[in-house]
């Protein structure tokens, strides 16, 4: 009954918040931006809401305090920046300090599994990554020979019953297939295992079938999941994890970093700006080998150049195993290359040395993107000059896709399966020269990609793109062509330097104009992180986050298409997406999001009624700046008890009671979930 009622006093408060409002005009009107011009503190809060992922509480006090520009110059060099803060919290994450090999050989995959089962490969000698692959053969062989609660694993050391009692052996060997009793069971050895010291129930679980892991995994989930992780290492808690599902640990950890990052760096632009590459040269970390991948292709390929040369960046991404396997320039085959048609006549009984052409997972075929088979690819040919450079009014024609896609075969993976990093494949490359744009790329191997990536990075469409691109992110959803003309020019001059580019832009007066001000809407990965940042909320587990995320249509890496998230706010603003924001936004204020914990109470401190607290709060949460429409329209609920709002899942007192405290979350929820900060 209480999600009904939640629902609709959800609705009630969206439809009072932003009532008369054009979803289109969600922020505060441009006449008062115009009429009231840009002081000090205004330019501090707008430089906030654009370099960062929002505000926190005293940020621009402090920025306007340094000067404006000061801060922005130190944004631009990351590098003077101290953020051991961050580093501290993202500790627990070990696979973010593991090469691919390391991540692969940890929480292995279905490939590695399959080898492993079948004798290609051993068994790890270590008892908790032993445990990890025992628990992935036995649902390897369980989903191959069709039951649903497989085999026992044969590999098992043949006393490792040996710590078990009778009754525990015989609970292991009996009739898995009664589901009550397996049920029953379960929970027993569940409440058995919260009652132990954290580093005998660790030991206790490691000595467990992978079925009865299994059967835990599933019932210890919300609290009792906590329970069971409670005192466990870093090490321990991934383990144990990983016994259900191995990939799965490597996704969340990314997912949960980002957030983390996101939240906590001092190092912001930084931060923005690696989620604005990694959404430009996107990849779907849910395409097989790539769940593994992308820690490594953010981290190696993206992070580093977020803020160098544009063209270190695109090679960087071109050499990505993750980029080729999504892509699947790993695959593409030259159809007159010594793969597709065979070694030359006077090579033709040769014994082969130190060659190894990468074999294709099962199943796997190289296609163009009509579906049809070739031995040539063109997707990644297609998307780098579309969408990573040229833009799709940059001139180039189909034969240019399929010339620069010759171009790039042999560009390829070395093992993929098994975290294996880029390699060129002479044997699949397409001989001869290509012509591309009018410019011949003679034949020459390897060099013949590094050519055109430079041709491509320096060509006047790809700096316009690129300018534009940066402009719509940071200025507006139209930015003003005279803006783009001259960061396209800077980034001509400085041969593709970032940094350079977006100083052109932040020293520029449509930067600064009045009527940018709070005129970008946020995506859902703006608004979630930048409510959790104003309101000073502390995040210990960003596991939910990382949930509303994909409730709020924009999981994180989650894009399947390579053109990336939509930037614009015609993508992400209606009815339902406002709602689920106002819910959040509720959420978060109330102490409703598991892992996050806000005082809200300590942002209107020392306010004696709810006027006194919805200042403070407009104050600390807005910076003043709220149109008088949604301030009245929260100053009723203050002042009409027919009127009031009356959340029994939040249960605080009425906030129209001047008898009684202010109902400060309440307050804090609707101004998240306010027009003003839908927008940065």
């Amino acid at each position: 009954m209480e999600r009904p009622v939640r629902r609709r006093i959800s609705l009630v408060i969206a439809a009072a918040v932003l009532a008369g409002l054009p979803t289109t005009q969600l922020a505060l009107g441009k006449k008062k931006a115009k009429a009231e011009g840009m002081d000090e503190q205004r330019r501090a809060m707008h430089a906030l809401n654009r370099l960062t992922f929002g505000p926190r509480p005293g940020d621009a006090e402090r920025v306007a305090q340094m000067g404006v520009e000061k801060w922005i110059d130190l944004q631009l060099h990351p590098e003077k920046i101290d953020d051991s803060g961050l580093e501290a919290r993202l500790s627990p994450f070990r696979t973010l300090r593991m090469n691919t090999r390391e991540i692969v050989e940890n929480f292995p995959n279905n490939q590695i599994i399959k080898q492993v089962a079948e004798g290609k490969e051993p068994m790890p000698s270590d008892p908790a990554r032993r445990a990890v692959y025992e628990a992935g053969i036995e649902r390897y062989e369980g989903k191959a020979d069709g039951t649903a609660k497989g085999k026992k694993v044969a590999m098992k050391d043949a006393g490792s019953d040996a710590q078990n009692t009778p009754a525990e052996k015989d609970a292991k060997t009996g009739d898995a297939g009664d589901s009550d009793q397996a049920e029953a069971h379960a929970n027993v050895k569940l409440r058995e295992l919260l009652d132990l010291p954290p580093d005998e129930r660790y030991r206790k679980i490691l000595s467990l079938t992978p079925e009865e892991q299994r059967m835990i995994a599933n019932r210890a989930r919300g609290p009792r999941g906590d329970a069971l992780m409670d005192g466990l290492n870093d090490q321990q808690k991934e383990t144990v994890l990983a016994l259900n599902n191995p990939e799965q640990v490597v996704v969340s950890e990314l997912m949960q970093a980002k957030v983390m990052r996101a939240v906590y760096s001092e190092r912001q632009l930084d931060e923005v700006m690696t989620d604005f590459w990694f959404n430009h040269f996107n990849v779907f970390i849910n395409k097989g080998a790539d769940r593994f991948l992308v820690t490594s292709y953010e981290q190696d390929a993206i992070r580093p150049h977020a803020l160098g040369k544009f063209e270190d960046l695109l090679l960087a991404t071109a050499r990505s195993p993750a980029m080729l396997f999504y892509l699947d320039n790993w695959l593409s085959v030259g159809p007159h290359s010594e793969v597709a048609i065979g070694p030359p006549p006077q090579e033709r009984g040769r014994p082969r040395r130190g060659r190894a052409i990468p074999k294709r997972p099962p199943g796997a075929r190289s296609k163009t993107r009509a579906g049809k088979s070739s031995g040539l690819n063109e997707n990644y040919g297609r998307e780098l000059m579309e969408l990573h450079t040229l833009s799709v009014n940059g001139g180039y024609s189909q034969t240019d896709v399929t010339e620069v896609a010759k171009v790039f075969t042999g560009w390829t993976i070395e093992q993929p399966n098994q975290g294996g990093g880029f390699k060129f494949e002479p044997r699949m490359h397409e001989p001869g020269d290509k012509m591309v744009l009018g410019h011949r790329i003679k034949q020459n191997g390897e060099k013949e990609g590094l050519q055109v990536l430079r041709l491509l990075a320096r060509d006047p469409h790809t700096a316009h793109f690129i300018s534009q691109k940066l402009a719509i992110r940071f200025v507006s959803d139209d930015p003003p062509p005279a803006l783009v003309d001259r960061m396209t020019k800077t980034y001509q001059k400085k041969k593709g330097d970032i940094r350079e580019v977006l100083k052109t832009m932040f020293e520029s007066p449509e930067f600064w104009a009045p009527e940018t001000y709070r005129a970008k809407v946020k995506t859902p990965f703006e608004f979630v992180v930048s409510a959790v940042r104003a309101s000073g909320a502390q995040v210990d587990d960003a596991r939910q986050l990382v949930g509303t995320l994909n409730n709020m249509g924009m999981p994180l890496y989650g894009m399947t298409p390579p053109t990336g998230y939509s930037m614009k706010a015609d993508a992400w603003v209606n009815s339902s997406a406002l709602l689920a924001r106002m819910n959040f936004a509720l959420a978060v204020a109330g102490g409703k999001v598991r892992g996050v914990t806000i005082d809200s109470a300590g942002l209107a401190q020392g306010a004696s009624d709810g006027e006194q607290a919805l200042a403070r709060l407009e104050a600390s949460l807005l910076g003043a700046d709220v149109s008088q429409q949604t301030h009245e329209t929260i100053v009723k609920q203050l002042e009409d008890p027919a009127k009031r709002l009356e959340d029994k899942k939040i249960g605080q007192k009425k906030l129209d009671n001047a008898a009684r405290s202010p109902n400060v979350p309440l307050i804090t929820g609707l101004i998240l979930g306010s027009p003003e900060f839908q927008k940065r």
